[in-house]
Formats: structure tokens, C-alpha cells, sequence
């Protein structure tokens, strides 16, 4: 059997695996791997697309605001069309939540937002549909943005393709050896070789790496659930914010006419092609008509998807000290499209021995590193 070489294999086909594929392949030879039958089809696929620069924690946070620049003026050719669109984001709470709004607001001040508190008028003015117990705290964000994310990944996959790298589907890798200086990837009917690895496979990333000889970072894949019902009767949604929890136990968007909703749920899981449970729907309804004046009566559309997330919860970027040429792009969370052009660049630059470009002033590669002292889990080898 015939060896085809390459510089990089990139597995996953993901919105991380083509985003850095397509970044390496201006100057590398680039092949892209894809386990199923189209790119994208695990957690890309089945995103809120939502741009929310201000969630999770401080290295996340950076990694989102440098991926909403690149959103809002990305590099001429990439999309004939905006790859964002106005939306925002309305986080509220009941009575109890002050302090956590507070905290909230404190945190996006300090990262550069204008966060001012919401008064239960200005909130319901938002979202006529909130119960008022709901509308008690709260705070907008104007920097949340819809994302267009089939636009997105197709622009990637384009400009991959326009750089000269390969796009292979249907191409799970079933054996990763090191051997004559560089790696030997063992596909079903096929072996390619390459002098670096990343690996980009989403809720596959740690199986992946068990492939190549190494023990698990403790990349944990989380089912998160997703409905789509119609709207409060009567309502133009068309307008509303999202609206989120600040404690993170559901949300809503306007989708399509229709509203989006979410428990938020994080339920752990193998990696598997994730389908919803009946629970978590059934979850997701009350909570939101807790929340809402809103009585649903038909679920038109559910789904669930799985985010990935390393122990302390910021993804992991960079070489692996234990193995030469493999290299870690995973543990995203529910921020992989936000970040993606931000992680695709320092790949690129990684991979390649270069400097961050300005752009990435304040992203500290070091606190992404696979090796850094924060990313420890239970049964997990230390670096």
C-alpha cells in the first residue's frame, strides 16, 4: 500500500481542525481528515451560533474578543457575505442573583465592555415575554453577534482547498505510529504520512491521542441539549436579545421566526454521535416556561451536541512534550467558532516557529500549552 506524505495531518474536521488547516496550508503541504461524510457534522454542525465575546473564564474571554474582531472584518475573499450579524445578549436573574450579576458585570467591565446594570423595565423592554421574578437583574450585552457558521466553515474549507491542501472524509484514523522521523496515520484503506500531527477531533481528541502511545489530558466531552418551539403568542421575537441565565441553567434565542432553547445542560459523555434525552428536553421546556410567558405545546426540532472541555475548562493548544510532532487542538467548550480563527493563527505560528502576530497581543500561549501546571485531571499522566 502506497504512503501519501504530507507536512500536516490535520484530523477533525471540525470548525478547529479546517480553520487551521487552512492557516497551515499557506505554506505547508495540509492534509484534513474527516471521520464522517462531511466536515462539520458533530458539534459545528449543531452550534447556537452565537457570539458571546464575554463568557468564560479570563484566557477564554481573550481568546473570544480577539475571535469577534477577526469575525467583524475578516481577510478579504474569505466570504462574499458578513459571517456575523447583530443580535445581542440579555443575562438576567432573579432576586437572588445580584452578586452574580454584579460579578458579571464587574468581569466585562474589566475586559473592556460597557456593562451597566439593567433595571426590570429596560429588561422587559427587551423581552416582553419575561416573567417579572426574572427580569429582577440583569445585563446587556451590544458586542453579541449571530454567526453565520455554515458560511464560516465553508469559507475555510475553501480557502484550504484554494491553498492547495486535501480534504479526505469518510477517513477515521484507526492507528497513529511514529516512525523515521515523522508519523505513519493508518486509515481504512489507506496510510499517510506526515512530520506533525494535530490533533483537532473534538470529542475523539483523547481517544485519538491514545492511538499515538499517550495517556488522556482528560478532554471530557459534555452533552448539551437543544430544542426549537414557536414563540410567545402574539410576539415578534425577531427583535429580542438572547436571553441567558447569568447562573447558566437556560437560554433562549430568535431563530428563523421560532425560538432556540437550551437547558445549558453539561451531561458527560462518550464521544458518540450525541442525540438528545428525553429528560433534558423535557428540562429545557420547563425551565424556559418558568422563565417565560410561554406555553409550549409542540417541540418542532431537538438535538444535542457535545463540547468538549480540558480539566480547568481553556483548550488546549500546542506540542506535546511526550511525543514529538504531535500536536493538541481541543478542549474548545462551547467557544470552538468563536476562537477558531484566534487558535487557527497560533497553530499556524506554533507549527511553523513563529511569533503570535500583533493581532494576538494578550494571548498568552503558555496558558493554552498542554503541558501547563493548571491542566490536571483524575488518572491523568502528568506532562
Amino acid at each position: 500500500m502506497n504512503t501519501d506524505e504530507f507536512d500536516v495531518v490535520v484530523i477533525g474536521g471540525g470548525i478547529a481542525g479546517a480553520s487551521a488547516a487552512a492557516e497551515l496550508a499557506a505554506e505547508r503541504r495540509v492534509l484534513l481528515l474527516e471521520r464522517e461524510s462531511q466536515p462539520g457534522y458533530h458539534t459545528t454542525g449543531r452550534s447556537a451560533a452565537l457570539l458571546t465575546p464575554f463568557y468564560g473564564n479570563d484566557v477564554v474571554r481573550a481568546l473570544n474578543l480577539a475571535g469577534a474582531r477577526w469575525y467583524r472584518e475578516p481577510p478579504p475573499g474569505f466570504a462574499e457575505t458578513p459571517l456575523i450579524g447583530p443580535r445581542g445578549e440579555l443575562y438576567v436573574g432573579r432576586e437572588q442573583d445580584r452578586d452574580l450579576v454584579q460579578a458579571e458585570i464587574d468581569k466585562a467591565r474589566a475586559a473592556g465592555a460597557p456593562a451597566e446594570r439593567l433595571e426590570r423595565a429596560a429588561i422587559r423592554a427587551m423581552v416582553p415575554a419575561l416573567r417579572p421574578e426574572w427580569a429582577a437583574h440583569g445585563w446587556y450585552d451590544a458586542s453579541a453577534a449571530d454567526m453565520e457558521v455554515a458560511t464560516i466553515l465553508l469559507g475555510f474549507l475553501r480557502l484550504l482547498r484554494r491553498r492547495g491542501g486535501e480534504v479526505r472524509t469518510d477517513a477515521e484514523v484507526l492507528g497513529l505510529e511514529r516512525r523515521g522521523g515523522g508519523w505513519r496515520v493508518g486509515l481504512r484503506n489507506a496510510t499517510v504520512s506526515a512530520a506533525v500531527v494535530v490533533d483537532a477531533a473534538g470529542a475523539w481528541a483523547d481517544p485519538v491521542a491514545v492511538l499515538a502511545g499517550l495517556a488522556p489530558l482528560g478532554i471530557t466531552p459534555k452533552r448539551r441539549t437543544a430544542i426549537i418551539v414557536a414563540p410567545p403568542s402574539g410576539q415578534d421575537v425577531a427583535r429580542w436579545p438572547g436571553v441567558a441565565d447569568i447562573a447558566e441553567t437556560w437560554y433562549v434565542k430568535p431563530d428563523a421566526g421560532k425560538l432556540l432553547c437550551s437547558p445549558a445542560d453539561e451531561t458527560p459523555s462518550e464521544p458518540c454521535d450525541a442525540q438528545p434525552d428525553e429528560l433534558d428536553v423535557a428540562i429545557c421546556a420547563d425551565r424556559v416556561q418558568q422563565a417565560l410567558d410561554l406555553e409550549i405545546t409542540r417541540i418542532e426540532h431537538r438535538w444535542a451536541g457535545l463540547r468538549c472541555f480540558a480539566p480547568d475548562r481553556t483548550p488546549v493548544v500546542g506540542f506535546d512534550p511526550r511525543a514529538e510532532g504531535f500536536f493538541w487542538l481541543a478542549g474548545q467548550g462551547g467557544y470552538g467558532i468563536m476562537t477558531a480563527p484566534v487558535l487557527a493563527t497560533l497553530t499556524a505560528c506554533l507549527i511553523l516557529g513563529r511569533d503570535p502576530p500583533p493581532w494576538l497581543a494578550g494571548i498568552d500561549p503558555a496558558a493554552l500549552a498542554p503541558d501547563r501546571a493548571a491542566l490536571r485531571a483524575p488518572g491523568a499522566m502528568p506532562i
